[in-house]
């Protein structure tokens, strides 16, 4: 005799029907992070961003940059044209020059160049002594371009032509090569700068001065 509960093995089995609106049913495992790891990842991410942003305005701000060179001032000594036997000129220029060093490191300068030019013609050049420049400092080099019986061989009818005006331009460049001292390692910067001036041949003085670096 079978107990109470189970299958007669007298009787046949007959197995029931599926049914069609069941569904298989896949459940899945979340895994949460603890609160402690997201916060300790978020906190390495800050910390990785803000180094290389420090790092970023560090380079920027003590990168090596080019002096800045300004005509402080320029004097007319004197100008004047000879016509015979040879159209020369006589020229001198006094001149002052600013050497602006922007970097937290001295620039040392071994000479200052000035030259005068004409109509794109160069006419005359000074070299000045070489300096140091300290670091965020200035300079103030004097330098004396003088330019006796020089021959005139370019330009003359419009040297003649500005002589009768009472007004001759010139154009005066000024160039410095230096070298930055950061630690061991010698850095080449350089700077330019160039200006139009516009000289008074009857009162022997400056009506205009016109500069910009290059």
């Amino acid at each position: 005799m079978s107990k109470q509960g189970l299958r007669d093995s007298s009787v046949p089995y007959i197995p029931l029907p599926q049914n069609p609106n069941h569904q298989n049913v896949i459940v899945s495992l979340v895994y949460y992070h603890r609160p402690y790891q997201t916060n300790h990842y978020l906190r390495r991410g800050v910390i990785f961003a803000g180094v290389l942003l420090l790092l970023s305005a560090t380079i920027l701000f003590f990168y090596p940059s080019d002096p800045i060179l300004k005509l402080a001032r320029i004097r007319l000594n004197h100008v004047g044209v000879i016509s015979s036997p040879k159209l020369t000129i006589d020229l001198s220029f006094s001149l002052t020059i600013s050497v602006r060093n922007r970097d937290f490191f001295s620039l040392d300068y071994e000479k200052l160049v000035v030259s005068v030019g004409y109509r794109g013609k160069e006419l005359g050049v000074v070299n000045s002594e070489g300096g140091r420049v300290r670091a965020r400092g200035r300079s103030y080099v004097n330098a004396t371009l003088d330019l006796n019986g020089f021959e005139v061989v370019h330009d003359v009818i419009y040297l003649i032509e500005d002589w009768a005006k009472g007004v001759i331009p010139f154009d005066t460049t000024t160039k410095v090569n230096g070298v930055l001292g950061l630690c061991f390692l010698k850095i080449p910067l350089k700077a330019k700068v160039a200006c139009e001036v516009s000289v008074n041949t009857r009162n022997q003085t400056i009506v205009r001065q016109d500069c910009h670096a290059q």
